[in-house]
């Protein structure tokens, strides 16, 4: 096929065409919108999961809406969902977006947003915040250059900032803990709220509702305000439900904005895998037992002057993390200790006491993020740190005794040289290697621990036992020489090609990960590890140790059984069967929080129950600390798991399980259908237009694989070499290692799709022949041998949503009009151009094309018209109901005063004493005071209503406001041979 500069004029304005939502009387139509979405899914490297495009296209149905809440249920992808939309407001130019997160979800959304989407992004925190300002930057999250993404206390504590900003996009992730915002006392929660107001917003959680509908309110009330009327209002029709007419009506308010599927529906769209666990238990050796039983018993003691009193909870269960570890993560922990008592003792200052920002805190990579955890939490207490500048004689003396105390842990722990754990570890692999045969699995391990000194333990243990060379480290650093090398081979091996992205800390993390998939057979990683990183090609997870937050757990447990995960995943979990304690709290882990087996893993109306895992991570270090007994252990432990079943008994209801969901098994057939015809459609035309565009500076094109081999670069910045044609019909993880991914949004492809969008071709004759096609292709009998003129305009209707049309207008030479779509198939045909720089179309054949420009122009803008009658009055239907609630709620008020004054009125015959009827009669004045009062109120609340829905029109009507523009894009004879 040969093509001409008015096709890739044509295809380069047909591929970065704008749609706006489509909608009628009855409503949205997703399937019939996905031509909005088709750039962007053929830009990301997602598997194409109908109910995830469906949920992006219920988040950008209307542009005015105030954003939606996505309540897939955990493992559908709701990041991805959130991804597509992100995307696509930025290939839309909309580029002021952030992303609030928990902390510890900060870097994988990173990593997700570069890995499938091809968008990078920026984690804001104190530090980079203040680099910023210090630049002369005084609005940090003011930008459009890359995306944003901060942690829910940093946003609330910059939140002046974030209100000042005008966000086209803001993505709530885990948005479950605003949902009491409702509540005045919930301050990160209402900061948040009022920073959003009025900003579009998708909120992602799989637990949108817990206990009270009054959540379901809190967190519809953060998206937009005019849901519902208000709280008061709500509380009135809502807070009991008794009829299946009220549970319809509420179901029926919620679905424009809120949108839930279960695993369950998407079985024939989604395979997952199973978890297997293996439960590796050991018993402790006496000296570990020993220090053991001394350092708690030491941090059970009322005052310790070794941690700061601020942080001494979350101290505590650092500290006990590091002793169920390994000796050598609490034998260097200890020492740091001792050291902070000798400085206190040799200056006498309490000042001496960091804060916790000591270095044996790194050991426990975590530990940033736990406090940033804890602090998140509203019920969290600090303690003060003390005043005085110096310890009394009596406080020194206790300083003494805690110094040789602690240094008498420190020399036991050095004493130990093998960790029972570790001696089994050896067993335990073995074991998990076995079972991966079994699967046909390949065999691959990734262990987890919480120390960093623990890692390389470990790492010392397995070069012991034969896999040396075998093993690759993964940490919050990634600075040991080993680490080093594989991070500078991967850099040399990828030079010059796009896989680099010139940040050290996201390549290395890409090196080891690759190291680990190719050459390695063991990973040993901390935390970090659990954030950010696809391990799918691994399916044996090891525990070593077990972090007390479920949350945690189960995001280590998903780096592996994920999506596009083959084998079923065996977790490998470790237990010192010595310690009653720890027993304990694995029997809660594996029953009450099914972590470790089945398809899914933890539910999330499970893991719902405890917020982030703070509540639960706070029960259990509140257990170790209080209780010494084996008794006692049980005791609270039976507690905890009375609680954990109230609360779980509470999650899994059906009635708010209904009320959520909208799903449409037709609606999800029509999406998976139709989306794949028109990425195929659009990904032949974009193959096509690359191939014309690249001619003059590639070779070796493929067609069946769509790829080829660039010789010469068009632009500096793009390296020569090997690239792939990114399809959504190849698997994304089996692309060639060798080659660079190509799609829409390469700068490559944005060079040419420039270029040809601004080129202004002269008037030209080109012959269009019907028997050089790669497809069939419709033309009618009549228009071969014959000719004509034809012309291309471009309208652009720009609103709120901004859509481009591209008109065709053609006629042959007896004057008999085209249909637009002859037109257009025209251009699927190999076309060559035999004249150029003609005079054009005589004035009679330049009257009648453009005669039709016109007729189509006034159609779209009529139809474009009716869209926005159909989008203004469902604003309207939402805002009277929302005025009704207003209004329901002042009158239910005012019944109930009427009615508290007639009853007054009833008992005043009843009473014979002039003393009491003098009280009662004062009291009812008081009320029809107050009655007075509630009228008055009543009457400039309606008048404050009907402002409010003034304002609200005229913001509505100035948002529709539509502004046309139309040009020419060519004019060329026609003949069709």
């Amino acid at each position: 096929m040969s093509y001409t500069l008015y096709h890739a004029k044509y295809f380069a304005h047909e591929l970065t065409q704008r749609f706006a939502s489509k909608v009628t009387a009855e409503g949205f139509d997703d399937a019939d919108n996905l031509d909005k979405l088709t750039a962007s899914l053929s830009d990301a490297q997602v598997d194409l999961n109908p109910h995830q495009v469906d949920a992006a296209l219920f988040a950008l149905r209307s542009p005015l809406s105030q954003g939606v809440i996505l309540a897939d249920e955990v493992g559908l992808g709701k990041t991805i969902e959130a991804g597509i939309v992100i995307s696509q407001r930025w290939a839309e130019r909309k580029r002021r977006i952030l992303i609030i997160c928990p902390a510890n979800l900060r870097k994988q959304w990173s990593q997700e947003l570069a890995d499938k989407f091809f968008l990078s992004s920026r984690i804001l925190e104190k530090k980079s915040f203040e680099e910023a300002t210090k630049k002369g930057n005084f609005n940090p999250f003011e930008q459009t250059e890359t995306i944003l993404i901060c942690s829910f206390q940093f946003s609330r504590s910059k939140d002046a900032y974030v209100s000042r900003t005008n966000w086209d996009l803001v993505v709530i992730d885990e948005a479950h803990r605003l949902r009491n915002v409702y509540r005045k006392d919930n301050k990160i929660a209402n900061a948040l709220k009022d920073a959003l107001s009025g900003k579009p917003k998708v909120l992602l959680t799989a637990t949108p509702l817990q206990n009270s509908l009054l959540e379901l309110y809190g967190l519809v009330s953060l998206v937009d305000d005019y849901i519902f009327g208000d709280l008061r209002s709500f509380r009135q029709q809502y807070a009991r439900i008794t009829s299946e007419i009220q549970f319809a009506e509420l179901k029926q308010r919620i679905a424009p904005v809120c949108k839930r599927t279960l695993r369950a529906q998407v079985r024939e769209y989604v395979r997952y895998t199973e978890r297997l666990c293996i439960t590796h238990s050991f018993t402790s050796a006496d000296d570990e037992h020993e220090l053991y039983t001394r350092v708690s018993e030491y941090l059970r003691k009322e005052k310790l002057y070794a941690l700061p009193a601020s942080q001494r909870a979350l101290m505590t269960l650092i500290l006990r993390k590091l002793l169920a570890s390994s000796t050598f993560a609490i034998a260097d922990t200890l020492r740091g200790l001792d050291q902070k008592l000798e400085a206190i003792l040799a200056r006498h200052e309490a000042v001496s006491i960091e804060n916790g920002e000591d270095a044996w805190v790194q050991d426990f990579e975590t530990a940033a993020e736990v406090q940033e955890e804890w602090n998140d939490d509203p019920d969290f207490d600090t303690v003060e740190e003390r005043t005085a500048q110096y310890f009394s004689a009596t406080e020194l003396d206790e300083i003494r005794q805690e110094l040789e105390e602690v240094r008498g842990f420190y020399q036991l722990a050095k004493s130990i040289q093998q960790n029972s754990k570790g001696d089994n570890l050896v067993i335990a692999l073995k074991k998990g290697f076995e079972k991966m045969r079994e699967l046909g699995a390949a065999e691959k391990a990734v262990i987890f621990t919480e120390s960093v000194r623990t890692q390389q333990y470990i790492r010392e243990i397995l070069i012991k036992s034969g896999y040396d060379g075998k093993i690759v480290l993964f940490n919050g650093s990634n600075n040991d020489s080993e680490s080093n090398r594989i991070y500078q081979e991967w850099i040399a091996k990828n030079k010059g090609s796009d896989r680099i992205s010139g940040s050290r800390a996201a390549d290395i993390r890409a090196a080891l990960t690759e190291c680990f998939r190719d050459e390695a057979q063991i990973l040993i990683a901390t935390e970090a590890a659990a954030e950010g990183i696809n391990l799918q090609f691994c399916s044996l997870v090891v525990n070593y140790d077990m972090p007390w937050n479920p949350q945690r757990i189960e995001q280590r447990i998903g780096r592996c059984h994920r999506y596009g995960q083959r084998f079923n995943v065996v977790v490998i979990n470790f237990l010192n069967e010595r310690n009653a304690a720890d027993v304990r709290v694995y029997q809660l882990l594996n029953e009450k929080f099914n972590l470790f087996n089945g398809v899914f893993g933890a539910s999330d109306e499970v893991l719902g129950t405890i917020e982030s895992g703070v509540d639960f991570e706070k029960r259990i270090v509140q257990i170790y600390q209080s209780c010494r007994t084996e008794q006692e252990i049980q005791t609270a432990f039976d507690a905890l798991r009375h609680d954990l079943e109230e609360s779980i008994a509470l999650r899994v209801d059906q009635t708010h399980q209904q009320l959520l969901e909208n799903f449409d098994e037709e609606v999800l057939e029509k999406i998976k259908v139709e989306s794949e015809q028109r990425l195929d459609a659009f990904e032949n035309k974009f193959w096509e237009f690359s191939r014309f565009a690249l001619a003059p500076f590639a070779d070796q094109f493929d067609d069946e694989n769509h790829s080829f081999r660039l010789l010469k670069s068009p632009i500096d910045s793009i390296p020569t070499g090997n690239f792939r044609f990114l399809s959504h019909r190849l698997p994304h993880d089996r692309l060639p290692k060798d080659a660079q991914v190509y799609r829409i949004g390469h700068p490559l492809a944005k060079h040419f799709l420039q270029q040809f969008e601004k080129a202004a071709p002269p008037c030209a004759e080109v012959v269009f022949d019907t028997s050089v096609t790669t497809r069939k292709v419709t033309i009618p009998e009549y228009l071969i041998g014959a000719s004509g003129w034809m012309q291309l305009e471009t309208l652009t209707l720009e609103s709120l949503e901004s859509e481009d049309f591209l008109l065709f207008s053609g006629m042959d030479d007896e004057g008999v009009l085209l249909q637009p779509e002859q037109c257009r198939r025209m251009f699927s045909l190999s076309g060559q151009i035999v004249q150029d720089h003609l005079p054009g179309p005589d004035p009679d054949f330049q009257q009648a094309l453009d005669a039709e420009i016109a007729r189509q122009r006034r159609e779209l803008e009529i139809q474009r018209n009716q869209q926005d009658v159909h989008l203004f009055n469902r604003e309207m239907d939402k805002l009277d109901q929302w005025a009704g609630d207003r209004r329901m709620a002042l009158h239910a008020e005012l019944r109930a005063l009427e009615q508290e004054i007639r009853l007054s009125r009833n008992n005043l015959r009843q009473i014979n004493t002039l003393a009491e009827r003098v009280k009662e009669q004062r009291r009812i004045t008081d009320l029809e005071k107050k009655l007075a009062d509630l009228r008055f109120q009543l009457h400039a609340a309606e008048d404050a209503i009907e402002a409010d829905k003034n304002r609200f029109l005229d913001e509505v009507e100035k948002k529709l406001e539509v502004k046309p523009a139309q040009s020419t894009l060519f004019t060329i004879k026609w003949k069709i041979i």
